[in-house]
């Protein structure tokens, strides 16, 4: 093509380093334009198919191409209400833009700053609603969750999200750093569910506050559960309750949610000088660049694998290493050093790769070499698993959700649903597929329908 992928501007490398601010803006008018121009409209477009929620790509595309800016939010609201969000969060390069005919031999088109930028400048029309008499119950007001909320309510049922916390969005609010979800995007997209009635409640733990026995006799006629993954996987090695040790969701919660980076903070963190983040997907980068921010000296990525195997965007890898986050690859973690109750450093053992394992990835290999590393905070981000706290309380009941060994809900692949009648599962709570957002709206999306079915 003749006109090369246009880019968005970023704030300065070394000025970014001390605020929350966004780090990257929207392209301009006239690049939207320019970039539109480099669709080749497929008749086989290979992009919808790498979307989870099969936006139609092509299609919102032609609508920038003739300056209907309008016309191509609506296009893309007819399968997502998080436009702003997925242009942001969504990893397209493994999904719709890794699918682009253009990225052959060339550089794909810029999907991600399109569907974000016709987010941020257009708002989702206001269906008419005709009342079914139906009422859904929502637990989480995260990706499944707002998906599933919004399409429920265009058809017509009444819809009311509980919310554990005393904030909405989930882990878009606590988990994703505001530098790259500015806040005032996601209370967007939530005053558009409220506009449309959709009823939310905060401070409303489902298994604790109340349980799905008691909302069913509320009069509810469908559930979905979209609680997250809010259980952090830890190590498991000497050391690893220590002070200054955290799991990257306490870390990120603290900080995103209540303002722990903060001087004046009710609740404040205790900054050291040296942290060693563990992990290498979305998660380690959000904790390490977020502890550039709350003023860390130094902050390293430790991964036991090399760089070609991180999960984490590509985006997001760039970012990091350009703030002054430090990569260790092939280390290991085999324990964390104590002085006085507080870490005082931390062991790894050097690795090489070795036979690809089950994820097709090649198998980190110990080496029998060893290297102490000079720190005094350590952020784990290995992941995360399902709360029990819906299912121990149902059980309880005598409602007794099927899960699998390592507690995630079993639900049906298409229609989410469990094997409880008129119970739902999805998003990172019973995940299908990889965890990320657009999935988690995939599964809501699915959720919805299938209820929808359901209560005709």
């Amino acid at each position: 093509m003749a006109t090369e992928r246009q880019r968005v501007q970023e704030q300065d490398k070394i000025a970014r380093r001390s605020n929350f601010e966004a780090v990257e803006s929207n392209l301009t008018p006239e690049q939207v334009k320019l970039e539109a121009s480099r669709c080749l409209n497929c008749k086989n477009p290979r992009c919808v198919q790498g979307c989870p929620v099969n936006i139609q790509i092509p299609q919102f595309i032609k609508a920038l191409k003739e300056d209907n800016l309008e016309e191509a939010g609506r296009i893309i609201r007819e399968t997502s209400m998080l436009p702003s969000v997925c242009g942001r969060v969504c990893p397209q390069e493994r999904q719709c833009e890794g699918n682009c005919v253009l990225g052959i031999k060339g550089e794909a088109v810029a999907i991600g700053a399109l569907e974000r930028y016709v987010g941020d400048n257009t708002n989702a029309d206001l269906p008419e609603i005709k009342p079914t008499g139906k009422k859904v119950a929502v637990i989480g007001s995260g990706c499944a969750g707002i998906t599933a909320a919004a399409d429920l309510r265009k058809a017509g049922h009444e819809v009311v999200v509980f919310e554990a916390l005393h904030k909405l969005g989930g882990v878009l609010r606590y988990g994703i750093p505001p530098f790259r979800l500015p806040r005032t995007i996601l209370d967007k997209e939530i005053t558009n569910l409220k506009t449309m009635g959709v009823e939310f409640h905060k401070n409303v733990i489902v298994g604790k506050s109340i349980t799905l026995k008691q909302l069913k006799e509320d009069g509810f006629d469908a559930i979905f559960i979209c609680s997250g993954a809010g259980l952090p996987k830890m190590m498991n090695i000497k050391g690893e309750n220590l002070n200054g040790v955290f799991s990257a969701n306490e870390f990120l919660t603290r900080v995103n949610l209540m303002g722990a980076g903060k001087k004046d903070c009710a609740t404040p963190l205790k900054v050291g000088k040296k942290v060693a983040v563990i992990g290498g997907g979305n998660v380690a980068m959000d904790a390490a660049r977020t502890a550039v921010r709350v003023g860390f000296e130094e902050v390293s990525i430790l991964y036991r694998r090399t760089e070609k195997e991180l999960p984490a965007r590509l985006e997001e890898i760039r970012h990091a290493k350009e703030e002054g986050v430090q990569f260790k690859f092939l280390h290991a973690p085999v324990e964390i050093l104590e002085k006085d109750g507080y870490v005082n450093g931390m062991k790894f053992e050097i690795m090489e790769l070795g036979e690809p394992d089950a994820s097709g990835r090649r198998r980190p290999v110990g080496t029998g070499e060893y290297v102490i590393e000079d720190v005094d905070t350590v952020i784990v981000a290995l992941g995360t698993g399902p709360n029990p706290i819906i299912q121990k309380s149902a059980q309880s009941e005598g409602l007794e959700i099927i899960t699998d060994p390592k507690g995630y809900i079993e639900v049906d692949p298409e229609s989410r649903s469990t094997n409880i009648p008129c119970v739902f599962a999805g998003g990172d709570v019973a995940p299908v597929g990889a965890s990320n957002a657009i999935n988690a709206m995939g599964a809501g999306k699915k959720a919805a329908k299938a209820i929808n079915e359901l209560l005709k």
